[in-house]
């Protein structure tokens, strides 16, 4: 299991100055395919948010994206694990907090990823897989819903994790 991770959420008082609303732990969770474990951190009901009333965005049940909405995670992915293929309706900003991470699109590509790498996921076909035999790879992915994606006039639907 992986450390918890420190949530801080900003939000204003009565009179309106900036406070801490919360200051708390979440723990990530094994995922049902087994290959790494996340821990969702926020989510916005709607693009762009609304932050005079979506207060419940660490309590908001998330799929892997939210239906007009925004999702931040972290996922820590296991040593030598490799994600299922898998697709979204969503541009997905990928940045690696620590250890290297392969991204593979369907169409052969493989790059190899370092800490510090931002990917931007833009609806592809894809997996992810730590290439190392030991070490952890931890990455923090903020989801926004995009339009389904159309080549040659047909849509392209979403594979899961």
């Amino acid at each position: 299991m992986n450390p918890p991770i420190r949530r801080i959420v900003t939000d204003h008082d009565a009179e309106g100055r900036s406070i801490v609303r919360s200051d708390d732990q979440v723990t990530a969770k094994l995922v049902p395919s087994g290959d790494a474990e996340m821990a969702l951190i926020w989510t916005t009901q709607t693009v762009p948010a609304d932050n005079q009333n979506d207060s419940i965005g660490a309590d908001r049940p998330a799929g892997v994206t939210l239906h007009g909405g925004s999702v931040i995670r972290t996922v820590y992915m296991k040593p030598g694990a490799p994600s299922p293929m898998h697709r979204s309706h969503s541009i997905d900003y990928g940045i690696i907090i620590s250890g290297d991470l392969e991204l593979t699109l369907d169409g052969g590509e493989t790059v190899l990823l370092h800490a510090g790498d931002i990917v931007v996921q833009r609806g592809t076909n894809h997996l992810w897989r730590n290439p190392s035999p030991t070490e952890w790879t931890r990455i923090v992915f903020i989801l926004i819903e995009a339009k389904p994606l159309v080549i040659n006039g047909i849509e392209i639907p979403e594979s899961s994790h």
